[in-house]
């Protein structure tokens, strides 16, 4: 059997809001049914005792049978959340978008923020780069992109 790509997680402080935002944003579209995890097995597989897991997966614009974006909650806080874009590990998620402005604009009205600024960049035989890095209100980071000739 090939392999297959089937979704990215992010770890939410609160994944109705969070999901709400990728929602409103994004045109994400929730795949039912939620998940709520719990017991003995979840536990075995994540090494964490007394651990439950609440959320859901998104669909992502463009898809439509996956991957998808999950969205998971732990019965936890992490004490530890440090985030900056070139700390190792994931550090973005990006979308195309027609209108780079727009998006961001949407994403500032929904509780995100600009990190940095909007940019134009022509790369010979590819195209003119619009594009610009923001975050979810969590803190996730995000580029909003487009691609014109």
């Amino acid at each position: 059997m090939p392999v297959k790509y089937v979704h990215t997680n992010i770890i939410a402080k609160d994944w109705k809001k969070l999901s709400k935002f990728y929602i409103d944003v994004f045109g994400c579209e929730p795949v039912l049914p939620e998940r709520h995890l719990s017991g003995e097995w979840i536990e075995n597989l994540t090494n964490i005792e007394n651990v439950s897991i609440d959320g859901i997966h998104l669909k992502l614009p463009g898809f439509n049978n996956g991957p998808t974006l999950e969205i998971f909650q732990y019965n936890y806080e992490n004490l530890n959340y440090n985030n900056s874009i070139n700390q190792r590990g994931f550090g973005h998620i990006a979308f195309h978008v027609d209108n780079v402005e727009n998006i961001l604009n949407k994403v500032i009205k929904n509780g995100g923020a600009k990190l940095g600024s909007i940019e134009q960049k022509h790369f010979e035989g590819i195209g003119n780069l619009t594009v610009v890095y923001a975050e979810d209100p969590e803190g996730n980071f995000i580029e909003i992109q487009n691609w014109g000739e």
